[in-house]
């Protein structure tokens, strides 16, 4: 009988060790879910992710959470319908999509740049140009000509128009623009297709800048640019704003010219045509064989007045043939 207490005693000792070493709701309800079991009452899997757990129903009740409407998805429009424009004023464009890159990447889209790039002003479009100089007469005319350095349609071409008075004359700006280049050092802005460089090592090599004419660059804020060319001196520097009519130089003859005076040129970056150097000059010049096509001058500016500028006068050239660009 004595023996009765204590076994009760035991089993009492061990029924406590159990349940204290029982987890907890807490506990059970971290308990970890092995990936891809599927869970009771949802028929899904658990997905791959942070450690999934089960929760266990409590004893006691808890309210009912609100559940939240999943937003109704908007079927895609068919191609037979047609969507309805909204009310009110309509929404401001977006900026133009740049343009696809043809088949080939980049070495294609290099190639075919012109494909890309803006389109070249219509001359018959541009304004506000004048005669660079007041009075003079043209010696020499846009076109085929045999001193020409270019070559167009196989023949011997000269890109801009010579304007002549007498040495010392002074020279004025064509149209409102921002001068790039003033001096001898402005073969990076007449629109040489290539490289350059190799004739900057020869120049620098043979220190030879004297050679090349007294030019100056301006940006026409129209899409083209003027070359002015053979100037005694300048009165611009690279960087001034200047205005029609206003004073750039003085007519000379730098650039081994047969006399004083001023080459005027124009041409658009944008144009995509091209004029050949003549191989002769390009082996001899270490130039780039291609130069961006010129425009004939004449296009733009001012009917002449009587006692201005004179001479021959020739109309205006009609477009040569440019080159195509050349496949690299």
């Amino acid at each position: 009988m004595r023996r009765q207490p204590l076994i009760v005693f035991a089993a009492l000792i061990v029924a406590g060790g159990a349940v204290l070493a029982w987890p907890t709701l807490s506990e059970l309800a971290r308990t970890p879910v092995p990936v891809g079991a599927v869970l009771p009452g949802t028929g899904a899997p658990v997905a791959a992710g942070p450690l999934a757990t089960v929760p266990l129903a409590s004893t006691q009740p808890t309210p009912a959470a609100t559940e939240t409407p999943a937003p109704t998805e908007t079927p895609a429009p068919t191609e037979t319908s047609t969507p309805t424009a909204p009310a009110g004023p309509s929404a401001a464009p977006g900026p133009t999509a740049l343009p696809t890159l043809p088949p080939g990447g980049p070495r294609a889209a290099e190639s075919n740049w012109h494909a890309f790039a803006p389109m070249p002003p219509d001359p018959g479009r541009l304004s506000g140009y004048r005669w660079p100089l007041v009075n003079g007469v043209i010696s020499q005319p846009f076109g085929t000509s045999p001193f020409g350095a270019l070559l167009v349609d196989g023949q011997r071409f000269h890109d801009g128009l010579d304007i002549a008075s007498f040495c010392g004359d002074s020279v004025v700006a064509a149209h409102d623009g921002l001068v790039l280049a003033a001096g001898r050092r402005f073969d990076p802005y007449i629109g040489w297709v290539g490289s350059i460089e190799p004739h900057t090592r020869r120049m620098n090599r043979l220190h030879k800048w004297w050679e090349l004419p007294i030019t100056v660059i301006v940006d026409d804020g129209d899409g083209y640019r003027a070359i002015y060319a053979h100037f005694n001196a300048v009165a611009v520097r690279a960087g001034d704003h200047v205005h029609a009519g206003q004073r750039i130089g003085w007519e000379g003859s730098t650039g081994f010219a047969t006399g004083c005076h001023v080459h005027f040129g124009l041409f658009s970056p944008f144009e995509a045509g091209q004029f050949e150097l003549r191989p002769d000059v390009q082996k001899r010049t270490r130039y780039p064989a291609w130069e961006i096509a010129r425009i004939d001058p004449l296009l733009v500016l001012p009917p002449l007045r009587l006692g201005k500028t004179s001479g021959p006068f020739p109309s205006p050239s009609p477009s040569p043939t440019p080159s195509p660009v050349p496949t690299p």
